[in-house]
């Protein structure tokens, strides 16, 4: 149950950032996660490298990954949506910056696995007869906390209410006063950091390698999508069905099988309800 509560918290708090995204641009941000990867390879850059405090290095590599995600849309989206690029090609341009970032990390750290830990590996806290550590109670309540202020964000601060504008019609929030540029980059901002987080998290509790943040990406998108894109509740529902089925099976039938229970959820439920657990199509209105 440990286990099950920890993965469903990093898919919740991946699939949020991810959907804040998606949910105002349209199409797949492929490269979110090399934002994921980046924060991971830049803690280790600050607290290993550059022998920085723990304290300094985690809000740095937040910052730092989270402005690569930004960068990303300023210098790539941005450009290729004032030449009317069709979500295919954003995706496919998004594909390729992933691959580049990636090999980045690669040419710069290696490919070969990193750790951020530096103390003695200690033996967890037991909790009803499971033992769990320092760092996987600390992702549990740092991903709770994050997905319930980003859910009050959204939903009652003006920054929300503006994405959500853009997000239902970029061209009539313009005519109003909203400028859906600047939204964008908000969105951005607010999903990149939360990618960021939970790498860091991810990064002290399993280490690092250069292509973890496709996986972690891929399972973040399954939830969102069986949750319901749009619904934020939804996504708790999907990031529990998915952490749920996939320790199952590893339980019970192994642990190779847990990337195909996920892929079977999400077939599953393209073809018997499309829409998720939420049921609501997204709405946009015209001018």
């Amino acid at each position: 149950m440990i286990m099950i509560a920890l993965t469903c918290c990093l898919y919740l708090l991946i699939s949020l950032g991810f959907s804040v995204i998606f949910h105002t641009i349209k199409f797949f941000h492929i490269a979110h996660a090399i934002t994921l990867t980046f924060s991971a390879y830049f803690t280790y850059l600050f607290s290993i490298q550059l022998h920085c405090s723990v304290w300094l290095s985690i809000p740095l590599a937040i910052i730092a990954a989270t402005a690569v995600g930004v960068l990303s849309e300023i210098a790539l989206y941005k450009p290729l949506r004032k030449r009317n690029a069709s979500p295919m090609i954003l995706m496919i341009a998004s594909l390729g910056l992933y691959t580049v970032l990636q090999n980045v990390i690669s040419m710069l750290w290696g490919d070969d696995t990193k750790s951020v830990r530096t103390g003695e590996i200690k033996v967890g806290n037991e909790f009803f007869g499971a033992y769990i550590t320092d760092i996987q109670i600390t992702t549990i309540v740092v991903c709770v906390a994050l997905f319930v202020s980003c859910v009050l964000l959204m939903k009652y601060s003006r920054i929300g209410r503006n994405i959500r504008a853009v997000a239902s019609n970029p061209e009539l929030s313009n005519i109003v006063g909203i400028s859906s540029d600047r939204v964008i980059l908000w969105a951005f901002g607010i999903g990149s950091a939360l990618a960021a987080v939970a790498g860091i998290l991810i990064a002290f509790d399993t280490d690092m390698t250069p292509t973890m943040g496709f996986n972690w990406l891929l399972y973040g998108v399954v939830a969102m999508i069986i949750g319901g894109i749009g619904s934020n509740w939804g996504l708790v529902g999907g990031a529990l069905l998915l952490a749920t089925a996939q320790h199952l099976s590893a339980y019970y039938i192994g642990s190779q099988w847990m990337d195909a229970v996920a892929y079977i959820i999400l077939i599953l439920f393209l073809l018997a309800k499309p829409l998720g657990f939420s049921g609501k199509r997204l709405k946009k209105i015209e001018i």
